[in-house]
């Protein structure tokens, strides 16, 4: 039964909040690339583009305080992230 079981489960993705991250940081008009500086500018995280394109991609995941970061940056609240 457990082998069955496994094989109905969808893939967890690792995060719920790129499709978000991304929409939002297309509607500022920010590259991967500017969004990685500010947050590693105001928040001192060390931020690449690719980190911002896997958490955009739902590859990577995103820490309760990178998320409180991120909405920081994007003008938005960690809600409308998650939503």
């Amino acid at each position: 039964m457990v082998a069955s079981m496994s094989t109905k489960r969808e893939m967890i993705k690792g995060n719920i909040c790129g499709f978000n991250i991304r929409e939002l940081r297309k509607k500022l008009g920010m590259a991967q690339v500017d969004l990685a500086e500010a947050l590693n500018v105001d928040f001192g995280y060390a931020f690449d583009q690719s980190d911002i394109s896997e958490i955009e991609r739902k590859f990577r995941g995103v820490k309760d305080h990178e998320l409180k970061a991120l909405a920081s940056v994007l003008e938005t609240t960690s809600d409308n992230l998650l939503s």
